[in-house]
């Protein structure tokens, strides 16, 4: 199955495809943090290339509502990223998962299908992440862990604990791994199974 992971430079959730014996490409404007199958352009270049799954994680700088009390200064660069959005949702590809945090996708495209935290998945933080989904079923958690007052990458007051710095806004855009081993297992079977039953596959 060809899968193309959308905004993605780190890797990892084309790798846990990989690791599966998918055929995935990661694409971004930046170059890829490993040595795997990359594409460095404007993903919408590549839409048409005949995909069959699409993992997307559209950039959340303008979107999120953790910088809502920026958006009144914004909102050119908010309407660009929600087209965007939008654009990728209706790409002509048959099964599609798009992933942001919680902000302005709900209220001006759609609600979330889905919305799910690191620690259902074996890591103990916490990042609340919104799943639109075409054509895939909700996403199973794999390893909830215990609650507590304070995940690993909170501070005492809930924010995140990540120090300012050049890159701390791709540290904090990289997929856990437990999640996108879970994409890879539950949404590569389930895709690949419909798949096989196409008529033009027989």
């Amino acid at each position: 199955m060809r899968v193309l992971v959308a905004c993605e430079f780190s890797g990892v959730v084309r790798q846990a495809f990989r690791s599966l014996g998918h055929d995935a490409w990661s694409c971004d404007l930046l170059p890829a943090d490993d040595s795997g199958p990359h594409i460095q352009c404007d993903v919408r270049d590549v839409l048409m290339s005949g995909w069959d799954m699409m993992i997307a994680h559209p950039p959340c700088t303008h979107l999120a509502s953790s910088g809502a009390r920026h958006f009144h200064r914004k909102q050119r660069e908010q309407r660009q990223a929600l087209e965007f959005v939008q654009e990728l949702l209706d790409a002509p590809i048959q099964f599609i998962a798009l992933e942001n945090p919680v902000g302005v996708i709900s209220t001006a495209i759609r609600k979330p299908d889905q919305i799910i935290q690191p620690y259902q998945f074996g890591h103990a933080e916490s990042k609340k992440t919104c799943m639109w989904l075409k054509n895939l079923p909700l996403l199973k958690h794999t390893d909830v862990l215990p609650a507590r007052r304070q995940w690993e990458n909170q501070t005492p007051s809930g924010q995140n604990r990540l120090p300012p710095s050049a890159d701390r806004w791709k540290k904090r855009s990289l997929t856990y791994k437990g999640i996108a081993a879970a994409m890879a297992s539950q949404w590569g079977a389930h895709a690949a199974g419909l798949l096989s039953l196409s008529p033009s596959n027989n």
